[in-house]
């Protein structure tokens, strides 16, 4: 072993992704994943492996001279790096997925009269929206299935169904298809099912997760079991797949000098009077228009900047207004910020279009404030929104200035969503409290006053809760009951 091989062994990190062989003429000979790539790959290189290990594995250890490594957000992330690297560079001591198999992904293409939901091996930058892709290939189907029934989706290909394509079809009976080709639903109508659909595949409908669960749940409980074991593995399926992408991850941060080379790409692109070192985004989250909330992050230098992050419930709108809420919001912030004579950014980052955008220019306007440059990302493309007369602007890719935007949209959009994930099971728990015999709003009151949170009654023990000034014994283990203690 090399002294250089040596050190790099020493420094791995202990934090999931993939792991690179090369042999002594620099070529990639094996490719790994490992959730831990200090450990998996610090194994490889112990006196008991060589030992003990098959001779495939001894040769291999005996032929490594060097080793590279790549970083990525979890366990599933790092087993598509590495089928993807072994397909690129097809090393010699790789057995497994050497053949040209991609992993599914669902494809939705907006532009459509009447979208559908489709299975693809091949993510291409076409202006479609693409979902994955994801390794298990059963999973997807499920989910797909899933989300056509529920949302009346169809599943027929032409592209324009009509009445001769109905002539032969029952989906709408066999699978609830709304069937747009007779005219049972409205264009729009279907569009606006159709987002629903696709915001469910972003993990921003977690309720309908849990509302398969409660169908499990009372199937088990009817002796339905057969029904049972379908919600059930249709739950397993969901979470797998939607879960995983609500669980948002901070994007990797980028490197100061294409961070700094963004922000200047912006200036020049929106005609800022000079680079926004400190942006703020804003996004909404909300559930069919309960628990409206809002999130602000902020980044300086293209870096996040955590110590500004604020999280906001919607106080005067009512319902799923986005563009409503976004006012109330930036208009909080500002008004504060001009009120404390605190600096103001160089850039405002709206997440959606010209409504909530407009709706945000009107807020700062309100405020005098109408000289903060603020801009939208729309989703759809990834279109920057200017609102000012100027067409919107449609970056490249793989352009820095897009990037400088696009990771503070996600991580906006994963802070809002942590809040309001946290602000439904506060309610949910809440809401079990007022389904208890003998709690009323002044036993609830005074339970709540006593240990600050139902998340601190939920664990509280029976002796602790009697104790409480109207509550007694009784009470007590009904509501552990009810809260599941």
């Amino acid at each position: 072993m090399t002294d250089a091989l040596r050190a790099k062994l020493a420094d791995l990190p202990d934090k999931p992704g993939c792991y690179l062989y090369r042999d002594r003429a620099g070529r990639i000979i094996y490719v790994g994943k490992a959730v831990s790539l200090r450990k998996r790959v610090q194994s490889y290189f112990r006196a008991s492996t060589l030992r003990s290990a098959p001779p495939k594995v001894c040769s291999l250890i005996h032929s490594v001279a060097d080793l590279d490594v790549v970083v990525v957000r979890n366990e599933a992330e790092a087993l598509l790096t590495e089928g993807s690297l072994i397909k690129q560079y097809r090393p010699r001591y790789n057995i497994v997925l050497r053949d040209d198999k991609r992993y599914l992904a669902i494809r939705v293409d907006p532009r459509e009269p009447f979208p559908r939901l489709t299975t693809c091996r091949i993510i291409r930058d076409d202006g479609a929206r693409y979902f994955g892709p994801f390794p298990s290939s059963p999973v997807v189907r499920a989910t797909l299935d899933f989300a056509e029934k529920r949302y009346g989706l169809r599943k027929c290909p032409p592209i324009t169904p009509g009445a001769d394509d109905y002539t032969h079809c029952i989906n709408d009976i066999v699978r609830f298809c709304s069937a747009p080709c007779v005219g049972r639903i409205s264009a729009a109508d279907y569009g606006a099912r159709f987002e629903e659909a696709c915001a469910f595949l972003r993990g921003e409908r977690l309720g309908v997760i849990e509302e398969v669960k409660a169908q499990m749940g009372a199937a088990a409980a009817a002796h339905d079991f057969e029904k049972a074991a379908v919600l059930r593995d249709t739950f397993i399926a969901l979470r797998e797949v939607v879960r995983q992408r609500a669980r948002v991850v901070a994007t990797p941060e980028l490197r100061a000098a294409d961070a700094r080379a963004g922000l200047d790409e912006l200036q020049r692109l929106i005609g800022l009077p000079a680079a926004p070192t400190r942006i703020e985004g804003f996004d909404i989250s909300n559930l069919f228009g309960t628990h409206s909330v809002a999130s602000l992050v902020a980044a300086t230098d293209g870096h996040p900047d955590r110590r500004l992050y604020r999280r906001f419930r919607i106080r005067t709108v009512a319902g799923a207004d986005d563009p409503r809420a976004m006012a109330e919001v930036v208009g909080r912030r500002y008004a504060r910020l001009r009120d404390e004579g605190k600096p103001l950014p160089g850039l405002v980052l709206i997440d959606g279009g010209v409504p909530q955008l407009r709706a945000a220019r009107a807020a700062l306007a309100a405020l005098g404030l109408e000289r903060v440059p603020v801009v939208g990302l729309a989703k759809r493309q990834e279109e920057i929104v200017l609102d000012d007369g100027r067409p919107t602007l449609l970056l490249p890719r793989d352009s820095v200035a897009l990037q400088v935007l696009t990771r503070l949209r996600d991580e906006a959009h994963r802070f809002a969503l942590d809040y309001h994930r946290r602000l439904r099971q506060r309610t949910i728990r809440e809401s079990a409290l007022d389904e208890i015999p003998g709690i009323g709003p002044a036993r609830k009151n005074a339970l709540l006053t006593h240990f600050g949170s139902v998340y601190r009654l939920a664990r509280a023990d029976a002796a602790a809760i009697a104790a409480v000034s109207g509550i007694g014994a009784e009470r007590a283990a009904a509501i552990q009951r009810a809260l599941g203690a």
